[in-house]
C-alpha cells in the first residue's frame, strides 16, 4: 500500500467510525436521519442532487442523482439502519483490532456506504462521467423488510439497466447472485384465563395452542426444496399458576422459488383457520414480503462482467447464494440485472462480535469504480449498436 492509499483508508476509516458510532436501529428515527444527513454532506460535495422521501415512523428515505444527467443506468441500493438498540454504540463503540475493525453495523452496512461514498468521489477525480450516470437509493427499513420502501425501490429500478446492492460480501469475498424469499407472520392467540391451581377447567390455554400451531407449522419444513417454517420468539403467560390468556408466536419463511410463495402462505393460513384448543381464537397476520432472488440468464452475465472487472485488479471474483434477504430480491424480480454483496468483507453480521476485514476497503471500493466505468461504457457502446449485456 503506497501513501496516498494509506492516507484514502485513513479517511474511510474516520468516516466509518463516525457513522458506526451513531445508533440508528430502524426504529431509530432521529439516529438513522443523522446517518442519513452525514452521508448527504458528502454526495452534496460531489455534485449530487438529494431527494428525501419524508416517513412518519422510521428514517427517512433518499434518493441522490447527478443534476447533469436525467436517466441514469446504475441504481446503488444501500440501507442505513442496524438491527442494534439505541444506546449500543455508546456500550460497543467502534474499535480496531489488528487488520479488523468492530462495532454495530460496520459490515451490514455502513463500510459499504463508506465506499459507496469514496467510489464517486474517485471517479470525479478521475473526471469519469461514469460518476453521474449513478443513482443512490438509501432507505431506512432494510433490516425490517423494507416495509416503506420497497415501492420506492422497485419504482427506481424499472428507470435503469442494473441494480448494484451493497450488502457486504460473504465472509469468503464472495458476492451474492441468489437468495431466499422471506416472510414474517405473527400469530396471536386469545385465551381465557383460570387460576390453574383452584379451576383449571375454566381456563383456555393460549400457550397450549400455541404450542400445538407450533408442531403443525414446522411439520411444513421442506428443506430439501429450499422451505422453511421457523416460530422462533414466542411470548404469552402472567403467571406460572396461571391458565394463559395470551400467547404470541413469530414465524420465520423462507423459500427458493416464487411459486412455493401462494402456496406456503395458503398452508400457513390453513394451520391457523382453526383451533385445537376449544374455545381459543387466532389471529394470524403477515406475508411472505421478499420474493427470492434468482440466478437468470441476466443476472448470470451481469456477474460475467464484474469476475472481468475483478480479473483487471488481480481480484478473483466468486458468487454464492444465501438464505438471508435483502432489496436485491425486489430489483431482480423485475427483472433487471442484480448483483449483491458488492459491499466489503466481513462476518458475523447482526451480532456483538460484527467485524470489518479492513483492507477490503479499498479493495471493494476500486471493485466499484471499474464496475460503474464498464457499465457505462457497455451502455455507451450498446447504443452505438454493440451489445455486451443480454437484456
Amino acid at each position: 500500500m503506497d501513501g496516498q492509499e494509506r492516507r484514502q483508508e485513513v479517511k474511510m476509516l474516520q468516516l466509518l467510525e463516525e457513522l458506526v458510532n451513531i445508533d440508528s436501529g430502524s426504529y431509530d428515527k432521529e439516529g438513522v436521519n443523522q446517518v442519513g444527513t452525514s452521508l448527504n454532506a458528502y454526495f452534496a460535495n460531489l455534485g449530487y442532487t438529494i431527494e428525501m422521501i419524508p416517513e412518519k415512523d422510521v428514517g427517512d428515505h433518499y434518493i441522490i442523482s447527478h443534476q447533469d444527467v436525467q436517466n441514469p443506468e446504475i441504481l446503488l441500493l444501500g440501507h442505513m439502519d442496524t438491527v442494534f438498540e439505541k444506546g449500543t454504540a455508546s456500550d460497543r463503540p467502534f474499535t480496531i483490532e489488528g487488520t479488523r475493525a468492530y462495532g454495530p453495523g460496520v459490515i451490514d452496512m455502513k463500510a459499504s456506504l463508506v465506499t459507496i461514498i469514496f467510489a464517486l468521489e474517485q471517479l470525479k477525480k478521475n473526471h469519469s462521467e461514469a460518476y453521474k450516470h449513478v443513482k443512490i437509493l438509501l432507505n431506512s427499513d432494510e433490516e425490517i423488510g423494507s416495509p416503506t420502501s420497497r415501492l420506492l425501490i422497485e419504482k427506481e429500478a424499472k428507470k435503469v439497466k442494473y441494480a448494484l446492492v451493497m450488502e457486504p460480501a460473504r465472509k469468503d469475498g464472495s458476492l451474492v447472485t441468489e437468495r431466499r424469499g422471506h416472510g414474517h407472520f405473527i400469530m396471536e392467540i386469545q385465551g381465557k384465563a383460570a387460576h390453574s391451581g383452584i379451576e383449571p377447567e375454566k381456563g383456555r390455554s393460549a400457550i397450549q395452542e400455541l404450542a400445538c400451531k407450533i408442531v403443525k407449522l414446522h411439520a411444513l419444513n421442506d428443506y430439501e426444496h429450499g422451505i422453511s417454517v421457523n416460530v422462533g420468539m414466542i411470548e404469552g403467560g402472567d403467571a406460572v399458576n396461571q391458565i394463559s390468556a395470551h400467547a404470541i408466536g413469530h414465524i420465520d419463511v423462507r423459500v427458493s422459488k416464487p411459486e412455493q410463495i401462494e402456496e406456503l402462505e395458503h398452508k400457513i393460513e390453513e394451520v391457523c383457520s382453526t383451533s385445537d384448543v376449544v374455545g381459543t381464537k387466532i389471529d394470524l397476520t403477515g406475508d411472505i414480503s421478499r420474493p427470492p432472488m434468482i440466478k437468470n440468464k441476466q443476472i448470470a452475465e451481469l456477474f460475467e462482467i464484474v469476475k472481468q472487472v475483478g480479473k483487471e485488479i488481480n481480484m478473483e471474483i466468486k458468487d454464492t447464494k444465501t438464505g438471508g434477504g435483502s432489496d436485491a430480491s425486489f430489483t431482480a424480480a423485475l427483472g433487471i440485472p442484480t448483483i449483491d454483496g458488492l459491499g466489503p468483507v466481513g462476518g458475523n453480521a447482526h451480532s456483538e462480535y460484527e467485524y470489518l476485514e479492513i483492507p477490503s476497503l479499498l479493495e471493494r471500493k476500486e471493485l466499484l469504480v471499474r464496475l460503474i466505468e464498464r457499465l457505462h461504457r457497455d451502455q455507451l457502446s450498446e447504443g452505438q449498436g454493440d451489445s455486451y449485456l443480454v437484456g
